[in-house]
């Protein structure tokens, strides 16, 4: 199975690297991105075959060391 954990900032968090990425594609002439966010994508494979635990797995592994909860949130995708 492969898990993909995508983590990402909180709304209301302020965010540095995607305040430089929108102003950057403004002055090359993108417009219309009202808004742009960075984060950052782990992907794993795991030697599970269970989804439900492989699931429960990972959201245990974000909570320890993947994502900070206090100002990041996560979303999981099991395959």
């Amino acid at each position: 199975m492969t898990a993909t954990v995508n983590v990402f900032l909180k709304e209301g968090v302020l965010d540095p690297q995607g305040k430089a990425a929108h102003h950057a594609l403004d002055s090359l002439g993108f417009s219309g991105v009202d808004d742009v966010r960075i984060g950052k994508q782990i992907i794993m494979k795991l030697d599970m075959t269970d989804k439900a635990e492989a699931e429960a797995k990972v959201k245990e592994m974000c909570e320890t060391l993947l994502a900070n909860t206090v100002i990041e949130d996560y979303s999981i995708e099991i395959s």
